[in-house]
């Protein structure tokens, strides 16, 4: 699997370059964040790892201006800037994973290992969710019978990870984590919006295995 990695402290890019080689990933390393998007531009890769603060471009500019150019690559960011506004644009702009600096390194190899399975697993553009409902994983795009439905970006989110983790059950402490980011929200308040969801869509995809969580079944 071939990663690109941006991180300007060089002592932390180079302990993370050196931990990842061992388990036989191809890295790349940048600390400049214009060199990076350069280099993506004329280089594919199955998943990047980008620091947010960097020089010149910062992280979450690489990935609006590599969408620009309809270039879609599975992201994980790494940064020490926790506020919800930097973190809930970083999910907006697609990213999978925001791991808050300092982390461990085998925290970092777990999450990656859980992306690029994922990624394996569904190594195609759209999932299908139903017999009429699909889901794009590269834009974060709903279709029902091949026509976008609108909702907004907490719901496409839920669906987005459900999707990514299809036939797999989401507790609610997982949606709590990645969808509302440790958010001091209630059981209630997740379920509710669950509920919301489900009476949105057309056909009954999500299951609600009570006392565990929420599933999207592998057709």
């Amino acid at each position: 699997m071939k990663i690109l990695l941006l991180e300007d402290e060089l002592m932390l890019q180079s302990s993370i370059y050196e931990y990842l080689e061992t388990f036989g990933y191809k890295i790349t390393c940048f600390s400049d964040g214009l060199k990076a998007l350069n280099n993506l531009k004329e280089y594919d890769y199955d998943l990047l790892v980008l620091d947010i603060n960097v020089p010149n471009v910062d992280g979450l500019n690489i990935i609006k201006q590599l969408q620009e150019n309809n270039i879609f690559t599975p992201t994980i960011y790494i940064s020490a800037n926790i506020d919800i506004e930097t973190i809930s644009k970083a999910f907006e702009l697609g990213a999978i994973d925001f791991l808050k600096k300092p982390f461990h390194l085998k925290e970092l190899s777990l999450r990656i290992k859980k992306e690029l399975a994922n990624i394996n697993n569904d190594n195609k553009k759209y999932v299908v969710l139903s017999k009429n409902y699909a889901f794009d994983l590269e834009t974060s795009t709903l279709y029902y019978n091949k026509k976008s439905q609108k909702l907004t970006n907490k719901r496409l989110q839920i669906i987005k990870y459900l999707a990514i983790n299809q036939g797999l059950v989401i507790t609610i402490e997982i949606l709590r984590e990645y969808i509302w980011l440790n958010e001091a929200v209630s059981d209630a308040t997740i379920r509710t919006e669950l509920s919301r969801l489900k009476k949105e869509l057309h056909d009954n995809f999500i299951s609600n295995i009570k006392g565990v969580g929420y599933t999207i079944e592998k057709l």
